[in-house]
């Protein structure tokens, strides 16, 4: 029998409003080809803000919470309406965007990887589930904005730090400590992570195996010169 445990609304809309600030924080801040008028920068806020949980009961199969109710989609409007009236004032803050984006992966991959559990997904699927539904509503942006993919991209720890949180809940969860209290400690350690990974400028190794005047080669992209 699993345990009766429902993720909050008021702790749901909170995750969902903040990463609509910072979506919409993000997407005011393009210039030259690549701005966005209202609409675009709200989209951007609303992705941010529902794309994690909507992804994550996709996987999960169960109905999308952020669609059974009114109040996902009017608090990540309006939260994205709010960060575009802050966009100009804060334009030079970029800490506060940091700081809201690891704020939202780390709620976003910790109730993720709670719902998960408690559903009753081994360990390993659950984490996975955490870490698909932080990064989920980022890649989202990302995609339709034509840039590279962030979580892909060297010098992003976005994955690493939404596993390690998603981890140590897990890892909590198996020792008896209560699913609330292993999810705050995980958002914890998921902003730590990831704080940190930008203050000390932190990365995962490039992928240098194959050469890339060999993968292009391969491709097409030059010609194969071939020695008689």
């Amino acid at each position: 029998m699993h345990e009766t445990f429902v993720i909050p609304l008021w702790a749901d809309l909170t995750a969902v409003g903040l990463g609509g600030v910072q979506g919409a924080l993000f997407a005011s801040g393009f210039q030259g080809q690549r701005r966005l008028d209202l609409l675009g920068v709200a989209i951007i806020g609303i992705l941010i803000g529902m794309g994690g949980g909507l992804i994550r009961d996709l996987l999960l199969g169960v109905e999308p919470a952020t669609l059974q109710s009114d109040w996902y989609l009017v608090t990540a409007a309006g939260s994205s309406l709010v960060g575009m009236l802050i966009a100009r004032p804060l334009q030079r803050l970029n800490r506060m965007i940091v700081g809201l984006d690891a704020v939202v992966i780390g709620m976003f991959g910790a109730f993720g990887t709670s719902k998960a559990i408690v559903l009753g997904l081994p360990v390993v699927p659950a984490v996975f589930v955490g870490v698909v539904a932080a990064v989920g509503g980022g890649v989202l942006r990302d995609v339709i904005m034509g840039l590279p993919v962030a979580v892909m991209h060297v010098g992003s720890l976005y994955a690493v730090a939404a596993a390690s949180g998603s981890t140590v809940l897990v890892l909590l969860h198996l020792v008896g400590v209560p699913v609330p209290l292993a999810a705050v400690i995980g958002i914890a350690v998921t902003c730590v992570v990831r704080l940190l990974a930008v203050v000390f400028d932190v990365s995962l190794p490039e992928q240098r195996t194959l050469h890339r005047r060999r993968v292009a080669a391969e491709t097409g992209v030059i010609p194969v010169v071939r020695r008689r």
